[in-house]
């Protein structure tokens, strides 16, 4: 025999091997985490073999999307968490169930929570996403780990100071500026009164904000980008509850040779974008993110022995993700935002009552919008009551005691912020209800737990741009109404669902009228 077929030998004996083993930790762990659980009281349905209770979810979440919701209710779990309710009623608060061949316990304490989110030593780090899902994303910050995530935060974290921020402001409303000029001269045709789909309109303003503030473009150079990330996100949130067959990402399937497709239309109107700053005859690239990025690219000898720059891919990769967050969750806040005002005229009210005396009625700038504290508790009772953001997923390292149960080593956790968002013992009595002025105190003051406000995650981990987003919608919803009175079209359905981000499944119909102020 060759040396070649005995080093072919070796490396198959190794593969089945390996293989092997594999399958029988997997059998193992099927029955051996849920023994450990149900020791310490914990209990869960029964899940398949590798598929777990995929099956069941998927069927639970296809029955919930029926559901239509009455306008005055903002309890949305029966329809976006549906199996937690069930599971719940039958096993108690905390509970296993396998996602796929993946044990997960749910975390609804928000100590609990907090401890999780909190730990900066890498014990509960983030869940690795489905291939459809860093398609979208790419591996940038929201993905990386451990000293890949501080290499990139610490290129990407001087894009989002405070003093930068106040800087984008004029940008942010000469963008809103233009979408409301729009509006003003459909409802000047219409005869004083118009309806839109707000939803579909605050995607592209959101789109055309995140352009021109991190990107230097505008929503038409970087339209490419938006509408193939539209159809990875569906494709993501349509693959999120199948079986992950290993190795299926490589085969030339019908749907992986859609997001390659896909991907490719991405990167190539990406470094087309970054090619015009390459080209540019300046000498410095610009202070905006792109630019802050490019320049970490430079060839600095101190900085590369540092570990402080970001290779050309992995600059693609952190566009991909800030294109992404800035416009699609804060386009779905903003748009829950016109919804909770449409069905609360007496709070628009007192809105454009504080932006009039704040602002007057020309276009605000930061310090003005820094006063808009009615304004502020709207947003953030937004947030609690229709973040983007569902459900977070963190992973054991090892095996850890979280209160007083032990998690084995490679268990997720599961944290339902929409749970969370709900709990009355937290929240109080009216936990269910709109009510903004729970925030008038801030953040820390508004539960009983300082912690259980989630929507932009807390600790080392949480939104590095949630300062932008709220200048941004703050910006966005004063001069909306200084402008504008805001009314529910009767074609509205209440219908809110999770594809990755929560939005209104049939968009978010309204009427608009013009102040003329």
């Amino acid at each position: 025999m060759s040396n070649l077929g005995l080093v072919l030998g070796a490396l198959a004996v190794v593969l089945i091997s390996s293989l092997w083993r594999g399958l029988v930790y997997l059998i193992w762990r099927t029955y051996a985490i849920p023994k450990r659980f149900r020791k310490q009281g914990v209990g869960g349905p029964c899940g398949k073999f590798w598929s777990g209770s995929l099956e069941e979810i998927r069927s639970m979440k296809k029955a919930g999307r029926k559901l239509i919701l009455d306008i005055n209710s903002h309890d949305i779990t029966p329809r976006v968490l549906p199996h937690y309710l069930k599971w719940m009623s039958q096993y108690g608060e905390t509970f296993l169930f396998w996602f796929g061949p993946h044990p997960t316990i749910y975390i609804t304490d928000p100590e609990l929570a907090k401890q999780v989110l909190s730990n900066k030593f890498g014990f509960f780090p983030k869940v690795m996403p489905i291939p459809s899902i860093l398609a979208l994303l790419g591996k940038g910050l929201s993905v990386t780990q451990e000293a890949e995530w501080v290499r990139h935060r610490h290129v990407v974290s001087p894009a989002f100071t405070m003093d930068k921020l106040k800087t984008m402001t004029k940008k942010m409303a000469t963008c809103a500026q233009s979408m409301l000029e729009r509006w003003q001269d459909q409802a000047t045709q219409a005869e004083g009164q118009r309806e839109i789909v707000v939803s579909s309109q605050l995607q592209e303003l959101t789109a055309n904000v995140i352009s021109h503030t991190a990107f230097g473009s505008s929503y038409v150079e970087g339209k490419e980008v938006f509408q193939a990330q539209k159809e990875l996100q569906a494709l993501a949130a349509e693959s999120l509850l199948n079986v992950n067959i290993p190795g299926y990402k490589y085969l030339p399937s019908k749907r992986n040779l859609h997001r390659w497709k896909l991907e490719r239309r991405v990167r190539n109107t990406l470094m087309h974008i970054i090619q015009g700053r390459l080209d540019s005859k300046d000498s410095s690239y610009g202070n905006d993110l792109l630019g802050l990025m490019m320049e970490s690219c430079r060839s600095d000898p101190g900085q590369e022995r540092k570990g402080q720059i970001l290779s050309m891919n992995e600059i693609i990769d952190e566009c991909k993700t800030f294109f992404f967050a800035g416009q699609d969750t804060t386009s779905h806040w903003l748009t829950w935002t016109v919804f909770l005002l449409c069905s609360n005229q007496e709070w628009q009210e007192r809105l454009r009552e504080e932006v009039l005396r704040e602002c007057g009625t020309g276009i605000p700038n930061a310090d003005m919008l820094s006063k808009l504290k009615l304004v502020t508790m709207v947003l953030l009772e937004a947030l609690r009551l229709y973040g983007p953001v569902v459900v977070m997923q963190r992973m054991a390292a090892k095996d850890m005691t979280l209160g007083n149960l032990v998690i084995p080593k490679d268990t997720r956790l599961a944290i339902p912020i929409a749970i969370i968002h709900r709990n009355k013992e937290v929240w109080g009595a009216d936990a269910d209800e709109f009510n903004p002025l729970r925030f008038k105190n801030g953040i820390s003051k508004a539960a009983k737990h300082p912690n259980a406000l989630l929507a932009f995650s807390i600790g080392p981990r949480a939104c590095i741009g949630q300062n932008f987003a709220m200048l941004e919608a703050k910006t966005v919803i004063a001069m909306i109404v200084q402008r504008f009175s805001l009314s529910l079209s009767p074609n509205y359905i209440h219908a809110p669902a999770d594809m990755l981000t929560l939005q209104p499944q049939y968009g978010l119909p309204i009427f608009l009228r013009p102040l003329n102020v």
